[in-house]
This record gives structure tokens, sequence and C-alpha cells, in this order.
């Protein structure tokens, strides 16, 4: 995160021992997670040690244009949001049996954006084909919506520490899915 608090994105241990390594972190939460050794100094004989925290905020803040609170939307994106479902008959699947749906068919005038997308199976999305939810008689089990930039970090990880899920847990918006 930047120095004020606002989430940015993961980064891994090596590039936040970067940080560390140039003075760059203005604040951490939580316990250190890792220890990273390095170096042993002529001078003194001593090996060099940073310990890395599990929440790291830089020096500086982003510019509101260079973070656009709305998440990209892609395929993982999209498959993370919806739970790896197909929304129109409810069965999970793996992420190379999932589709992209357009909820409006592009060609119907459709955009290609997070409010008019859905996971869907093959078979669902074949099934519907170029006709909307209503027109193909196969009802949406869930409301289509643009994640919040935290929900989008929450979803793209799987290996979030317990500290990590807490700070973020405490930013999500009130009607996030995700709270609770």
């Amino acid at each position: 995160m930047d120095a004020h608090g606002r989430a940015m994105d993961w980064i891994g241990w090596q590039d936040a021992t970067c940080l560390y390594a140039r003075d760059a972190i203005a604040w951490t939460l939580g316990d250190p997670c890792l220890r990273v050794r390095g170096g042993i100094c002529r001078m003194t004989g001593a090996r060099s040690l940073i310990e890395l925290h599990p929440i790291v905020a830089t020096r500086g803040h982003a510019h509101a244009r260079a973070l656009d609170p709305t998440p990209s939307l892609s395929n993982t994106a999209l498959f993370a949001r919806d739970a790896h479902l197909c929304l129109y008959c409810g069965e999970q699947f793996a992420r190379p049996h999932l589709t992209r749906d357009h909820v409006m068919p592009l060609s119907k005038g459709g955009r290609d954006a997070w409010e008019n997308v859905v996971s869907a199976c093959f078979h669902c999305n074949s099934r519907k084909g170029n006709r909307t939810p209503q027109q193909a008689h196969m009802p949406l089990l869930a409301v289509p919506y643009r994640p919040s930039w935290i929900e989008h970090l929450i979803l793209s990880n799987r290996n979030i520490l317990a500290d990590q899920m807490a700070f973020l847990r405490s930013q999500l918006p009130k009607r996030s899915k995700l709270s609770a």
C-alpha cells in the first residue's frame, strides 16, 4: 500500500526485500513473517538480516489516476468473482472449463464490462447462444457486479495471511459479498 494506507497490489518477498533495503517502507502491520539473510559485512563480520512484515506501506502516495479503482476485467478475475461457478447451472468448474458469457450479447449492444459478464460452463454458454438469459429461459443465479479494488485483491490471492485478511476485510465496502 501507499503511505496513506490505500491498498495498491500484492508484491512478492523479493520486491518487499528491495523496498526494505532502499529504506522505502513508511510503516508495517503484523508480526514479521519472513526473514531474509544477506551478505556479511567486511568491517563488522555481521550478517545482514531483513524481517519482512505481511503488510507494508511504501513512502509517498499513489496519484489518484495512477490506480484505477476498478480492477481490469480478465477471465481469471471473473472466474474468481463468481467462485468458479457457472451462473446458469450452478455447478463448479475448473478454470479451463469455464467461459466468459455476456448477459446481453455483444451483438445486441451489450458491453464487455463487469456488470454484463458472468462465468458459464461451455454447455450453458453454447445453449444460451446469442440470446439474453430471458430469451433462452436460463435465469441467472446471481447478478453480475463490479468488484471493488479490495475485493479484487482478496479474490486474486489464495495465500492470504491472517493479518493481511483482517486488514483487507476492514477496508471492504459494506455491500461486499466478501465481508463477514
